[in-house]
């Protein structure tokens, strides 16, 4: 540490006692500690006075127990050589003393061994030359803060800023990045005039690091909101959620745009308003039953739709599970099945000698029902085929267990589509990717053809899907796709089998 600088007397001609505001408190307190048998030895304490009534304090003068009465009679001890500056600044405070007109007078030993400097390199030169604007940008947030304190005689707190620390050599040298946070108190002579300015400085860096932390996390915790929202609502099923005693909490965008209600108008039991009359003891019984149980449930009922008239849904719900086995919450879809339940009537209402082949088709109306027929929830439970793709090569970030079924792969994650199904690209799926994928335009699939190539057999396998592709996006970028699709190839085959056996139309006359 550099060795104190004296001063000559004219410099010092009518400064006042140091022991005001902050300093005086921070004496206070340890003249306090003295007092309850704290040993004042290891602080040497200085007051800067005028030339002929300067005191000083030093250690020989205030044993350990002293109290705090024989303290300040301490301070009547004649100081040796009278118009001597001298300074308080081995207190474990940031502390640096300046004129009205920036120059320093001095810092205390923790300052200096905070910010690598010497006490002779600073005393007597101005602030903003021992830190200069081209070192720092916020020198103008210090010179403000000065200003004001010399304009308003009053204390001013300055924002937060940045000052980087030289690390000395044997760490490597180079910046430490740095944040502090200082107070200045203006300091008054006998008449009210000010004679210097106290800056106090506290390293608030960690403090900084730690709302940035909290303000990342915060962030990401909202990302991942939206992003968990964003996918439910994106989803080509009605989804909704309940609390765990069986009320209706949500409803997404599909939903409320199939019955056309606001969403207070069906949370609570209000869903059951728009159940068809001759279903709603029934759907109302099946649900009740499945809260009360707390196992999955699934059921079929008319629904009202925004068009004025009912239609036949799938209704399915799970229950979600904490650690303890409780019932925490339940979420659910309904899809439309009124296309497949008139298909059923048709078949019903055929000819007694079709009347065999009308149940098989009816049976396997309801083993592909069971594939198409089920619902997105909570990703993995879903028997429909859930796949989430990124970036422009679409690859493989999520897929449910039906994916891995229908490739026949435990191989997908981290994989291209183009990869794991080379014969995808010359039926056109590829093209249909690149095309969401670059405009964002949602595509839905009708009962289309998927020839997939087991390579095991060698043979060739023909699938039918619905399905839909539908931009992925976040912080309002495209970064992937969705894909939803339900196998309906036992639907086809029937109605194929079906068109075989029902009588031509007649020709027209």
């Amino acid at each position: 540490m550099g060795q104190r600088r004296a001063l000559p007397a004219a410099s010092c001609r009518g400064l006042p006692l140091l022991f005001v505001g902050t300093l005086a408190r921070a004496l206070q307190s340890t003249i306090g500690r003295a007092g309850r048998g704290a040993n004042l030895r290891r602080y040497h304490f200085y007051v800067l006075s005028r030339p002929a009534h300067g005191r000083r304090v030093a250690p020989s003068h205030v044993s350990k127990g002293s109290s705090p009465a024989s303290f300040f009679r301490a301070m009547t001890s004649p100081l040796p050589a009278p118009g001597t500056f001298y300074s308080l600044w081995q207190l474990p405070e940031h502390y640096m003393l300046v004129t009205p007109d920036h120059t320093i007078l001095d810092a205390t030993d923790l300052y200096l061994t905070t910010t690598l400097l010497e006490r002779a390199d600073i005393v007597g030169r101005n602030v903003f030359d021992v830190f200069p604007r081209e070192e720092q940008s916020e020198w103008q947030v210090l010179f403000n803060s000065l200003e004001y304190v010399r304009q308003h005689a009053t204390a001013h707190t300055m924002p937060r800023i940045r000052y980087d620390l030289q690390r000395p050599a044997a760490q490597g040298g180079g910046l430490e990045e740095r944040y502090w946070q200082t107070t200045n108190y203006p300091q008054f002579d006998d008449q009210g005039r000010l004679q210097t300015i106290l800056l106090k400085t506290e390293d608030v860096t960690a403090q900084h690091r730690a709302e940035l932390q909290a303000a990342a996390i915060e962030r990401e915790l909202h990302e991942n909101q939206e992003r968990t929202r964003f996918i439910l609502e994106s989803l080509p099923v009605m989804v909704w959620t309940t609390q765990p005693d069986g009320a209706a909490d949500y409803f997404n965008q599909r939903w409320l745009s199939f019955t056309g209600k606001p969403l207070d108008a069906e949370t609570g039991s209000g869903w059951l308003d728009g159940v068809h009359p001759d279903d709603r003891a029934s759907a109302a019984a099946a649900w009740r039953g499945a809260y009360e149980s707390g196992e999955a449930y699934q059921t079929e009922y008319r629904l009202h739709c925004a068009e004025g008239d009912y239609r036949w849904v799938l209704a399915r719900g799970i229950p979600r599970l904490n650690a303890e086995g409780a019932i925490t919450m339940w979420v659910g879809c309904c899809i439309d099945i009124q296309d497949q339940k008139l298909m059923v009537l048709e078949l019903l209402q055929a000819s007694e000698e079709q009347a065999l082949l009308s149940d098989q088709a009816y049976q396997a109306y309801q083993l592909a029902q069971s594939q198409r027929e089920t619902f997105y929830a909570l990703f993995q439970q879903a028997p429909a085929l859930i796949g989430i793709s990124r970036g422009p090569q679409h690859v493989f970030e999520f897929a449910n267990p039906p994916y891995y079924e229908l490739f026949a792969t435990d191989d997908l994650i981290g994989r291209p589509v183009l990869e794991v199904v080379p014969e995808a690209a010359e039926q056109g799926y590829i093209t249909l990717l690149d095309n969401v994928y670059q405009t964002g335009e949602p595509f839905f699939g009708k009962q289309m053809l998927l020839q997939l190539h087991r390579r095991t057999t060698g043979q060739i396998e023909e699938r039918y899907f619905d399905f839909s592709y539908q931009a992925l996006r976040e912080k309002e970028q495209i970064v992937g796709i969705i894909s939803f699709a339900f196998d309906v190839t036992e639907l086809v085959e029937a109605r194929h089998k079906l068109e075989g056996l029902l009588p031509p139309p007649p020709a027209a006359s």
